[in-house]
């Protein structure tokens, strides 16, 4: 019997290739979590350099647990893990308010004991997830991501020559070569054309000024993360309350990575699987709370690396967590992947976020919008989701609790697609139904071809 793409194993030397696009794929997003945080903090460089490999460490972990799996543990999809950007805003607040890190680790610990207990209740709301939720969700993820690659290309948020044409210009270099590479090369290499990109534009880089390898000499060659390096963790009321709402979202976000790379993948998340998923997150956050790092989610940069070169082999991403958990114990080689310009990576973030959002829009070819208010669901969803990306201080003035949970294009998307699914879906139309209209701007009713295809997967 033929085994499933998702299970087929290439060969090694593929697999390392496509692998180490992956973290390449992953790496800025991963590193900076932890150095937002600890810059936050004022944490000295020692400090600095010893949360980011402790995280490179337990990604690469929280990958292996996602994609290989054991018992009710991982989703068995090509998922790669990394730090959630959602915890940030709170862990900065705990951070500096007098907690520190214990306090910190001490509601992550909390936060993923929860999320282990609330998997499967999760797992069970599968089933509000018709194509209609699922692709719009997808479609926020890719939008929601753009500015991210917008900001690389830019030359990196912060740094003093943001927006300079020749960063532009070097991310527009390693945009064609990627497409190049995709378009013209066999089979093999137009399947790693995002590692090529970068390894081009890398290599123009260095001659021209754009890299900095003065911390590859200040890393140690060898590192490992001991428990609870900065102290017993510390069980705050208040910073537990806050980063059990990030638990929250995380799920949320999670729930739509997971559902998207199922499509990609063919291999369509059940409720069991999904619940496995979850699980695997949540044990991933424990084991960040216990060795010195941050919350775990599925990284959604990767869910567009799937989708763009077709690769499908949970293997692939194993072997991408295995380069981590490499990183993580000898620091002078992070040091030297930390190196690779930012416009070198937005180049090829450019095509990667895009293909996510053209994934929802393929989801969304399923749905029927005719003589139903499937239109107004995804107008307004998307809307929503697109909201905080647009406007960063939108919600400013508001709660903390509501800011972490809306300040995320993801979970806001995701959220309101849900409840409007519900409200034109599934509560039945009061007097009756609307006339339908054919554009699927009006009208109420039953949601057609919409949730037929997720019951029979499920």
């Amino acid at each position: 019997m033929t085994k499933h793409p998702v299970d087929q194993v290439p060969p090694v030397r593929q697999l390392a290739a496509l692998g180490l696009q992956h973290v390449l794929a992953m790496y800025a997003g991963a590193v900076a979590v932890p150095l937002i945080v600890g810059s936050a903090m004022k944490l000295p460089p020692a400090d600095l350099a010893y949360l980011i490999t402790a995280d490179l460490l337990v990604c690469g972990i929280a990958t292996l647990v996602q994609c290989v799996g054991f018992w009710r543990f991982g989703v068995r999809l090509p998922i790669m893990q990394g730090c959630t950007f959602a915890a940030v805003s709170p862990m900065v607040l705990i951070g500096t308010t007098g907690g520190g890190l214990p306090a910190i680790y001490g509601s992550v610990i909390v936060a993923g004991l929860a999320i282990m207990l609330l998997a499967p209740v999760f797992g069970r709301l599968l089933r509000f997830f018709p194509p209609l939720v699922t692709g719009t969700v997808i479609l926020v993820i890719g939008i929601s991501l753009l500015p991210v690659a917008g900001n690389w290309a830019a030359g990196g948020a912060g740094s003093a020559d943001f927006g300079a044409p020749r960063n532009i210009a070097l991310a527009a270099f390693v945009l064609v070569v990627v497409l190049g590479v995709q378009r013209f090369a066999p089979a093999f290499l137009s399947r790693i054309a995002v590692l090529v990109g970068i390894l081009v534009g890398l290599a123009v880089a260095v001659p021209f000024g754009f890299t900095d390898f003065g911390g590859v000499g200040d890393a140690d060659w060898a590192g490992i993360s001991t428990p609870f390096h900065f102290g017993a963790p510390v069980f705050e009321f208040s910073a537990i309350v806050s980063m059990l709402v990030v638990a929250l979202v995380t799920m949320t976000e999670t729930t739509g990575d997971l559902i998207a790379v199922g499509e990609m993948t063919d291999r369509r998340v059940e409720p069991r699987s999904l619940s496995d998923g979850l699980r695997a997150d949540g044990l991933s956050t424990v084991l960040g709370g216990v060795f010195n790092t941050f919350p775990y989610t599925a990284y959604a940069q990767n869910v567009g690396l799937v989708g763009m070169t077709r690769v499908r082999s949970r293997w692939v991403v194993a072997a991408a967590g295995g380069i981590l958990v490499v990183l993580g114990l000898l620091p002078k080689l992070g040091a030297v992947v930390a190196a690779i310009p930012a416009p070198v990576l937005g180049g090829a973030g450019l095509v990667m976020f895009g293909t996510v959002a053209a994934s929802g829009l393929r989801t969304l070819a399923q749905v029927d919008f005719r003589g139903n208010n499937n239109l107004t669901v995804v107008a307004v969803s998307v809307a929503m989701g697109v909201l905080p990306v647009g406007v960063p201080t939108i919600y400013g003035k508001f709660p903390d609790w509501f800011q972490t949970v809306m300040n995320s294009g993801i979970s806001a998307g995701c959220l309101t697609a849900i409840v409007l699914n519900l409200l034109f879906n599934h509560l039945p139309a009061k007097g009756g139904s609307v006339a339908p209209d054919p554009d699927g701007l009006a009208g109420g009713g039953v949601e057609e071809g919409v949730e037929e295809p997720r019951e029979e997967s499920v």
